[in-house]
C-alpha cells in the first residue's frame, strides 16, 4: 500500500497526519518489537500501551566473560567530573561532601599494649570548590582501604587523609571513625568483672592547611538529684516517712581536641570522665554491689549543671587536652522531660546554634 502526498513540499494538514499515524499503527500491530525498534525506537511512544524501547533486541544474559579494559573504561560517562555547565543550583563551595557510615573492621591499640579489631563506621568528606560539579565517592572508600589493614593510629588516618586530598583534588578534608570500645570493669564490692562498652569517635580534620585531632566519648552514669535527696531525708527525719530520691541514667558526650601527639588513650579519657563523675552505670552486680552503688550515688548527688562543671574541672587539669565541649543529659525519672547542659572551653566547639536533635542522640539503651 502506498501513501503519497499530493505535494511533497507542502506542509501536511491534520487529516493527513492522522491518516499517516493510523497507517503506522496498522503496520506496527503486525510487526515484531524488534522490527519497530529497528525502524525507529521513538515509534513505540506512538503505539497504544506500547513499551518504550531505545535499542533493538537487547541481550538478557549477564556477560560473565566481558572484560572492561582500559580502553573501554575510557568511554564510560562520568557526570560527577563533568563540566561546570552541569552544576545545578548555586555555584557555591561545599564545606563537606562525601560518605557516611561506611563500615569495616579496624584494629586499634589498647593502653595495655594489645590490639582490638572493632567494627568501625567511617565518615569521610572533602570540600568541593564552587566551580566543580562533584567528587568520585568510591575514591574515598578506596583511599581508606589502602590503610585499613594496618593497626590504626592517627598516623594511619593522616595517610588516608593525604590520599583524600590528592585523589579528589580538594583543599580541606575530614575523617571520622565511630566504634564501640570494650573495656573490662570490676564491680564495686563483689569482685565480679564484666565488659563495659564505650561509644567513641576519632576525628582528623584538615582546614586551610592545618590538621587537628579530636576524640569524642559518650560516658554513661547515674545522677541522683540533690534536691530530691534532701527532701527524702527531710521526710524521714521530720515525719518518719520512708522516701527515696530520684536518680536516672545520664549521658555526657565529651569532645576534646588532642593537644599532644598520640598520647591520649581511649582508656585515659574514660578514666578522666570516671574521676570527675564516679557514678558510672554498672555491668556486673550482686546485692552488695547494688548497695554500694546506692551509697556511691548518695555521696555524689549532682544536678546536670554540676555534671558539666565537674567534667570541665577535670579536663582543665589535663595538659594533653586543648579545647573541649561537654554535653550532658540527665534523662529524668521524675519529669517527663530531660535536664540538659552544654559547656565549651575555647573557640573550637563554641557555636551560636545547636543541632535540633543533639540531645536526642544522647539516649543510650545499654
Amino acid at each position: 500500500m502506498n501513501y503519497l502526498y499530493s505535494d511533497l513540499h507542502a506542509a501536511p494538514d491534520r487529516q493527513e497526519a492522522e491518516d499517516a499515524l493510523a497507517l503506522l499503527r496498522r503496520w506496527a500491530a503486525e510487526s515484531s518489537p524488534e522490527e519497530v525498534a529497528d525502524l525507529d525506537p521513538a515509534i513505540a511512544r506512538l503505539l497504544p500501551n506500547g513499551a518504550v524501547s531505545n535499542y533493538p533486541a537487547l541481550s538478557r544474559n549477564y556477560p560473565e566473560g566481558f572484560n572492561a579494559d582500559e580502553a573501554y573504561r575510557a568511554t564510560l560517562p562520568d557526570l560527577q567530573n563533568g563540566p561546570t555547565s552541569l552544576i545545578r543550583g548555586a555555584r557555591q563551595q561545599l564545606q563537606h561532601v562525601g560518605i557516611s557510615n561506611f563500615r569495616l573492621p579496624i584494629r586499634f591499640h589498647t593502653r595495655q599494649g594489645g590490639d582490638l579489631t572493632l567494627e568501625t563506621s567511617v565518615t569521610g568528606t572533602v570540600s568541593l570548590e564552587a566551580g566543580k560539579k562533584g567528587i568520585n565517592m568510591s575514591r574515598i572508600m578506596r583511599s581508606f582501604y589502602k590503610h585499613a589493614e594496618k593497626t590504626f593510629s592517627f598516623k594511619v588516618i593522616e595517610a588516608a587523609l593525604d590520599d583524600y586530598i590528592s585523589d579528589l583534588d580538594s583543599l580541606d578534608a575530614r575523617i571520622q571513625m565511630r566504634f564501640s570500645y570494650p573495656m573490662k570493669v570490676e564491680s564495686l564490692r563483689s569482685g565480679l568483672v564484666g565488659f563495659q562498652y564505650y561509644d567513641f569517635a576519632l576525628e582528623l580534620v584538615e582546614k586551610d592547611g592545618v590538621r587537628r585531632k579530636f576524640m569524642h566519648l559518650d560516658y554513661v552514669y547515674s545522677s541522683t538529684c540533690p534536691c530530691s535527696l534532701e527532701l527524702s531525708e527531710h521526710a524521714r527525719q521530720r515525719r518518719g516517712q520512708l522516701a527515696t530520691p530520684h536518680s536516672q541514667r545520664s549521658v555526657a558526650r565529651i569532645s576534646v581536641e588532642m593537644a599532644c601527639k598520640d598520647c591520649l588513650w581511649f582508656e585515659d579519657l574514660i578514666d578522666i570522665a570516671r574521676d570527675a563523675v564516679p557514678t558510672e552505670t554498672q555491668v556486673m552486680v550482686k546485692r552488695e554491689d547494688e548497695q554500694a552503688f546506692a551509697e556511691l550515688n548518695a555521696a555524689n548527688p549532682i544536678f546536670v549543671e554540676d555534671a558539666a562543671r565537674l567534667f570541665c574541672q577535670r579536663l582543665l587539669s589535663e595538659a594533653r587536652i586543648g579545647d573541649f565541649r561537654v554535653v550532658a543529659s540527665h534523662q529524668e525519672s521524675l519529669h517527663s522531660h530531660d535536664a540538659v547542659s552544654i559547656l565549651t572551653q575555647g573557640d573550637t566547639f563554641a557555636a551560636q546554634s545547636i543541632d535540633p536533635r543533639l540531645f536526642s542522640t544522647l539516649f543510650h539503651v545499654g
